[in-house]
C-alpha cells in the first residue's frame, strides 16, 4: 500500500460544492467527493454503451467528454480509454490516469469554477433516470473469497457444533472460483435454480427446484493494473492494482450447495446468479475512511507475506452495509422495502489488499476487469449477519418483514435490495447506490 492512493487531498474536502445542485443534497450518494465510475447508455437506444461517471442524480457521459476536449493530457487520455463499451482500458492505464481524470473532472465540477470547459462539461450530462446500465467491465475472471470470521462462526456452529472454523481459516484467504456468464447488474432478476439436494433422515438425493434460496452481501472489487504470470503482487504494492469497489449480491442455493461441496467447493449452488451494483466507487474516493486493520494478539498472526506495517495501519475500510427485502405482498401494498440487517466492511478478517497478495503469491496473474468478492460480510452483533441463514438460524427461526411476513430462505417475488455507503466526521457522505435483484419461480415450477 502506498500514499498514493490512500492520501487525502481537496477532492476529499467536505466543504467541497458542484455546481450540479442534486449533488449537494444531504444523503445524496455521490456527491462531488464521490465519482464513481459505471458503463451506460440511453433506455431504449440502440447506442453503444460508454462509461460515465455519477455526479448527484445525473451522469457524466464520458465519451461526449473525450470529444469535447475540456479534459487534456492524461485525464483526456483517461476519458477516451472510457469512450467504450467496457473499462478494461481505461483500468490498465493505471493509478496515475484514475487519479487524473477524478481530480480532473472534481476541478470542472466544482461550483467555484467557471468557464469554456465547464460549459462544455454541462453539455455531457444525462439524468441518470434517462439511462440503463451493463456491467462494467470484461470480467475475464471472478474470484469468490471467504474472509468475515463472524460470518464463518455463525455458518459453522449450525453445520460443525464442535469445530466451527476450519484450520486453515485464520492463516489465509480463502477463496474458490466462481462463474462470470451469469454476473449481472442491479435489476437482474433470475430463475429459482435447480439441482439436486440430500434430505435429512435419507441417502438418496432429490432433484428440483432449490427450497433454501439465500442472498450473500458483498462487495466486489475490481482489479485494475494486471500483473504477469509468475510475479506475485507483493502485499505493499497490492492496492496500486486495486481499481475500486462495488456492491455485490452472491446469490446461493443453500440445499445445493451443502450437498456438492464435498470435496470439492461451491459450483450449482453459486453460479446460477450474481447481482452487482452499476457504480464502482474508486479507492481514491475512499481514502478518508480506512481503518487500521488489527489482528488481537491471540489469534494467529500472518505469515510474512500477507504482513506489511501500511496495511496494519489503513488496512480495513468503514463501510456501513444493509440489506433490505421486498416481498411480492410489500410491493403490492406498495410499501418499501423491510431492512433485515446492517454491519460494517471493517469488521473483516482479511483486508483486500491481502487478498490479492494471496491470489497471486503462486504466479496467478490478474488481468484488468477481473473481480473479486469479498465473500459475505457479517459484523460480531444482532443484526449483523449478511445472509439469511445466519438470521434465521438455518430457517429454524424464521426473521419478520416489516408487514409481518415470516422468512426463513426466500421466495419466489422476493427482491433483495443491498445498499453501502461512508460516512465520518469532518468529511462528506458517499454511497455506492444499490444492487436490486429478484427472483422469478424455477422453469417449468
Amino acid at each position: 500500500m502506498t500514499a498514493s492512493n490512500t492520501a487525502l487531498d481537496q477532492t476529499h474536502s467536505e466543504f467541497a460544492k458542484s455546481w450540479v445542485l442534486s449533488a449537494n443534497q444531504p444523503g445524496c450518494d455521490f456527491p462531488i467527493q464521490n465519482l464513481p465510475f459505471s458503463v451506460f447508455r440511453r433506455k431504449g437506444s440502440q447506442e453503444a454503451f460508454r462509461g460515465g461517471v455519477a455526479i448527484g442524480d445525473q451522469v457524466i457521459d464520458l465519451a461526449q467528454v473525450a470529444q469535447s476536449g475540456c479534459l487534456d493530457g492524461l485525464a483526456g487520455t483517461a476519458a477516451a480509454a472510457c469512450a467504450q463499451p467496457a473499462l478494461n482500458d481505461f483500468f490498465a492505464l493505471g493509478l496515475a490516469a484514475w487519479k487524473a481524470l477524478r481530480h480532473g473532472l472534481f476541478e470542472l465540477l466544482e461550483k467555484a469554477f467557471y468557464g469554456a470547459k465547464v460549459d462544455a462539461l454541462r453539455a455531457c450530462l444525462i439524468a441518470q433516470s434517462d439511462v440503463e446500465f451493463t456491467v462494467p467491465a470484461r470480467i475475464g475472471d471472478y474470484t469468490d473469497f471467504y474472509t468475515s470470521l463472524d460470518h464463518a462462526m455463525n455458518i459453522g456452529v449450525m453445520m460443525r457444533p464442535d469445530d466451527p472454523i476450519t484450520s486453515n481459516f485464520k492463516w489465509m484467504p480463502i477463496a474458490y472460483h466462481g462463474r462470470v456468464s451469469s454476473i449481472g447488474v442491479s435489476g437482474q432478476k433470475f430463475r429459482r435454480p435447480m439441482g439436486q439436494a440430500m434430505l435429512p433422515g435419507v441417502n438418496v438425493p432429490v432433484y428440483g427446484p432449490c427450497a433454501r434460496l439465500d442472498y450473500e452481501l458483498e462487495l466486489g472489487i475490481y482489479i485494475g493494473k494486471g500483473n504477469a504470470q509468475g510475479s506475485p503482487i507483493p502485499l505493499e504494492n497490492a492496492e496500486q492494482h486495486i481499481f475500486g469497489m462495488c456492491l455485490l449480491n452472491d446469490w446461493s442455493a443453500r440445499d445445493i450447495q451443502f450437498w456438492e461441496m464435498a470435496p470439492l467447493g461451491p459450483f450449482l449452488g453459486k453460479n446460477f446468479c450474481t447481482t452487482i451494483s452499476p457504480w464502482i466507487v474508486t479507492m481514491d474516493a475512499l481514502a478518508p475512511y480506512r481503518l487500521p486493520w488489527n489482528r488481537p494478539a491471540t489469534e494467529p498472526q500472518p505469515l510474512d507475506y500477507l504482513e506489511d506495517a501500511s496495511n496494519r495501519a489503513r488496512g480495513a475500510i468503514d463501510i456501513s452495509l444493509e440489506v433490505c427485502l421486498e416481498s411480492d405482498k410489500l410491493r403490492t401494498e406498495g410499501k418499501g422495502p423491510s431492512r433485515l440487517s446492517g454491519t460494517s466492511f471493517k469488521h473483516q478478517y482479511w483486508s483486500i489488499a491481502q487478498m490479492v497478495a494471496h491470489h497471486t503469491m503462486g504466479g496467478c496473474n490478474l488481468q484488468p476487469g477481473d473481480l473479486l468478492g469479498s465473500g459475505t460480510i457479517s459484523g460480531p452483533g444482532a443484526g449483523q449477519a449478511g445472509a439469511l441463514i445466519e438470521l434465521a438460524y438455518g430457517g429454524t427461526k424464521p426473521v419478520s418483514l416489516s408487514n409481518g411476513e415470516p422468512r426463513g430462505f426466500l421466495q419466489d417475488g422476493d427482491a433483495v435490495v443491498l445498499r453501502g455507503w461512508c460516512e465520518k466526521p469532518g468529511f462528506a457522505r458517499i454511497g455506492f447506490g444499490e444492487s436490486r435483484g429478484e427472483i422469478l419461480p424455477a422453469i417449468g415450477a
